[in-house]
């Protein structure tokens, strides 16, 4: 978006720089990358990155509104409801970044999530990169006013909170198989936190521990959550669901905020740059142009699972009259090729990070993350075998 610094990163570009790169991100931590990193970061003028930010804000602000938080709690398994939080301390917003019908560059909502991302990763590839290549000082990874340090400390406001780290786990279930596993290694050294598997957990009454390296056994009072509980089942979903109900651990963010900001989301805002969303169960008629211009999802999968992009009348009518709460219809958003590259031009889905800032009582835009497609969608299976597309982060321009 800044064509100079575009042409100049190109021209820099080599092969063995890159190499290098992924090389030194892989040999950071205990885990490497289990994900392909874009070959570019992307660059973002002060006016767009503006009207992410301004858009980003409306969103937040539209979630935690007294409506919004009324029609969401339906999104909430009953098993989830009876213990309510104030508000999300993750907040994820995705967009895609579209011509408009003047030529302007827009950001269009795919969709939004009160879930953690790549928070620890992202502090690590800023500092790569900037080792590697020669990214210009007046870029910017962190959203102002935050610089590395006060990222760093919010950071640990918001996940260690007031506990002792060690007390403080990161939750998932079977975390060394997941492809974020970097993630979860950057966040222990940073916060000085254990990454915990579900398996690890130990009940005892109310109160919950796990086993240190040294045989000991260690109180939990907060959970990092990382478990998308959507995907369990079986005792492995009782048991979270259990861990869930106890009194003895606060959670960041508490499970049920997956469910409430999501993409059952999505038909209940109202702004210029959400695309039109409807829940299938709440259409008797389908769009005349439902192929060419919907897309079907699914509720609460992650990653793009389940998203039908060509869907028609036969597979709609497939769907079992109980599970149609469980999708919806949005109005396909054509991603606009943006992104110079020496084999033609990416795609990209800006995605931006928020934190909530309880000194100031908000959630507040602290940096990106970005991916680049060549695809018809973002992924790996629909980028195989091409470059210059994956995962990175924004550089900005500040006004």
């Amino acid at each position: 978006m800044i064509p100079e610094l575009r042409e100049r990163y190109n021209a820099a570009f080599t092969q063995a720089r890159y190499q290098a790169l992924v090389q030194d991100l892989n040999r950071a931590y205990r885990f490497p990358m289990d994900f392909h990193l874009c070959e570019t970061p992307l660059f973002l003028s002060a006016p767009l990155m503006a009207a992410l930010l301004a858009a980003t804000d409306r969103l937040a602000q539209a979630v935690l509104s007294p409506e919004h938080l009324r029609r969401s709690l339906a999104a909430v398994p009953p098993e989830l409801q009876h213990i309510q939080t104030a508000q999300p301390e993750c907040l994820q917003v995705d967009f895609a970044l579209c011509y408009d019908e003047n030529g302007e560059i827009v950001p269009r909502l795919i969709e939004l999530q009160g879930f953690p991302t790549l928070y620890g990763f992202q502090w690590l590839l800023d500092q790569k990169i900037r080792q590697h290549f020669e990214i210009d000082p007046s870029l910017y990874f962190y959203v102002a006013p935050h610089t590395e340090e006060s990222y760093l400390r919010l950071l640990h406001q918001v996940i260690v909170a007031d506990q002792e780290p060690q007390q403080v786990a990161l939750l998932e279930l079977y975390p060394e198989r997941q492809r974020t596993r970097i993630d979860f290694a950057c966040t222990e050294a940073l916060l000085g936190i254990r990454t915990l598997c579900l398996t690890q957990v130990i009940e005892r009454g109310e109160r919950l521990f796990y086993i240190d390296e040294r045989g000991r056994q260690v109180p939990i009072a907060r959970f990092y959550n990382r478990l998308i509980f959507d995907d369990l089942s079986g005792e492995m979903l009782s048991k979270a669901q259990r861990l869930s109900q106890s009194t003895a651990v606060s959670w960041v963010s508490h499970p049920h905020w997956f469910f409430r900001i999501s993409k059952y989301s999505l038909p209940l805002l109202r702004d210029p740059c959400v695309p039109e969303a409807h829940f299938l169960c709440d259409l008797d008629v389908y769009p005349p142009d439902l192929t060419a211009n919907y897309v079907l999802k699914p509720l609460f999968s992650y990653s793009g699972s389940g998203v039908d992009l060509d869907p028609t009348p036969e597979k709609l009518d497939a769907i079992a009259p109980e599970r149609r709460a469980a999708y919806l219809l949005q109005r396909k958003v054509d991603y606009a090729p943006l992104v110079k590259t020496p084999d033609g031009y990416a795609k990209a889905e800006v995605r931006m990070l928020l934190l909530w800032n309880a000194a100031q009582a908000r959630l507040e835009t602290v940096g990106t993350l970005v991916r680049m497609s060549k695809g018809r969608m973002m992924g790996t299976r629909f980028n195989k075998d091409r470059t210059w597309v994956g995962s990175t982060l924004a550089y900005h321009q500040r006004l």
